[in-house]
């Protein structure tokens, strides 16, 4: 599905990612966990085309797309929910979700086909709020919109960007069905997040980030162990 190989990025002359790899197979959900200031979303910035690439390959299925802009990035598969979530706030719920699903016909082999009937099947909440301006909507809501619009685009490699932060342990819960769900489908995740239960419960396996690097790899049936480990609190804090 996705190889990510000795990856160095970052912004302006500040190298925010040294040699990381990582690997996302097909129907798996890989956590990215760390700190504020790790790299993570500097990982998904690259991952996704929206910073170049100073060194190392990413592999989609086989193709390195390292040097493809990131609106071709979107057409062969890979959606993301960035923390800030990047929602036009004046337009209402269905406009957001009609401009991805123009997007998203052009995906029409994709494997997984979500319509506007099936978010709204994920999120109910938005039936009532379709014709509501983003901008008047709660977090919680925003969020829930953003992973709609996401799916829109037919992805096989969903990317969310620390979706849990500064939300209410129900809306929380919420996200996490649904995550639940997009996985039965077949669909590959990589959950960034700094909270180890919420990646524990959402999360095949990960890989844990510090100062811009991968220093530690939790492989399957290793999540108890590391729970308790050292590194939690030196790279995360405690949880």
């Amino acid at each position: 599905m996705l190889v990510v190989e000795g990856l160095s990025a970052g912004y302006g002359e500040v190298n925010a990612l040294s040699e990381v790899s990582i690997e996302v197979r097909h129907n798996e959900s890989v956590a990215i966990v760390g700190a504020n200031g790790a790299g993570k979303s500097t990982l998904v910035n690259a991952i996704c085309g929206l910073i170049p690439t100073r060194r190392g390959r990413i592999v989609k299925d086989g193709r390195d797309i390292h040097t493809l802009p990131a609106h071709r990035r979107a057409e062969i598969g890979i959606a993301v929910v960035l923390e800030n979530r990047h929602l036009f706030g004046e337009l209402s719920v269905r406009q957001n979700l009609e401009l991805a699903l123009n997007r998203g016909r052009i995906r029409k082999s994709a494997s997984i086909q979500l319509g506007i009937q099936d978010v709204l099947e994920l999120f109910p909440f938005m039936n009532e709020r379709l014709n509501s301006a983003v901008d008047l909507l709660s977090g919680g809501e925003q969020q829930m919109i953003a992973i709609s619009r996401a799916l829109l685009l037919k992805p096989d490699l969903l990317i969310m960007d620390e979706p849990s932060t500064g939300l209410a342990p129900k809306v929380v819960k919420a996200i996490v069905s649904v995550v639940a769900s997009l996985r039965g489908r077949g669909m590959s995740l990589i959950l960034v997040e700094q909270n180890v239960a919420v990646a524990e419960q959402n999360s095949d396996r990960a890989y844990v980030m510090s100062l811009g690097r991968v220093v530690k790899h939790v492989d399957r049936g290793g999540w108890s162990e590391f729970a308790r480990s050292e590194l939690v609190t030196a790279y995360l804090g405690r949880q």
